[in-house]
């Protein structure tokens, strides 16, 4: 059976642009209703974020705050290592000269005798020698030490230097001046002198504990 329309065409138009409409308008609140669905997701999503963000500020001032309070400690810390830098500093190449004349008393020939003595230090510049080890400055000299003399024939005077090589950290001996006193008297006064190094100072001159 056909099917006859006998609505008049103006009539057909308007329903056809009615249904177009329609068509649009539903379209139009469908985004809509994605619109408001994506807004909502994003601003769950934002206040996630805030929230996360506002953990951390106050995880950072708690922090802060620690660091604050721990702030004098850390001073203190720093002042004491200045002050254990400066030890090392004021002690460094220190040698003992109750032990330097105990040793010379103890090298010196029975047939000469010192008249005077002066020793003296080089300030230091360099890092501090560890106790139980050597660095690559521990034979570099820290100091030196003169000595004046009567000495009976020059074979005293060259045992003289051979003995002071003997003591640990005395090197580079020599002898200035030899001088007969009279002739033929075989009685000479002398002027030597020795290097130190840094084996020649002390445990707490070579950076170890007193």
């Amino acid at each position: 059976m056909t099917s006859v329309n006998l609505l008049p065409p103006e009539l057909r138009e308007q329903q056809a642009i009615r249904r177009q409409t329609a068509l649009v308008a539903l379209g139009g609140v469908a985004v809509l209703v994605l619109l408001g669905v994506f807004y909502f997701l994003q601003t769950g999503q934002l206040s996630s974020a805030q929230s996360d963000l506002d953990q951390v500020r106050t995880s950072n001032a708690t922090l802060q705050q620690q660091i604050s309070e721990l702030q004098p400690y850390a001073d203190l810390q720093q002042q004491l290592e200045a002050k254990k830098q400066l030890k090392d500093t004021l002690f460094l190449n220190e040698v003992s000269w109750s032990g330097v004349l105990l040793d010379v008393s103890r090298v010196i020939p029975d047939t000469a005798y010192l008249t005077s003595l002066t020793g003296s230090m080089t300030a230091p510049t360099g890092a501090v020698i560890g106790a139980t080890g050597t660095s690559a400055g521990s034979t570099s000299l820290i100091g030196t030490m003169t000595f004046s003399g009567v000495a009976k024939q020059t074979e005293t005077i060259a045992s003289w230097l051979t003995t002071l090589e003997e003591i640990k950290g005395w090197v580079n001996p020599w002898v200035n001046s030899a001088q007969e006193q009279s002739a033929d008297t075989g009685i000479y006064t002398f002027d030597s002198g020795i290097d130190f190094t840094a084996d020649a100072a002390t445990v707490r001159g070579r950076g170890g504990a007193k």
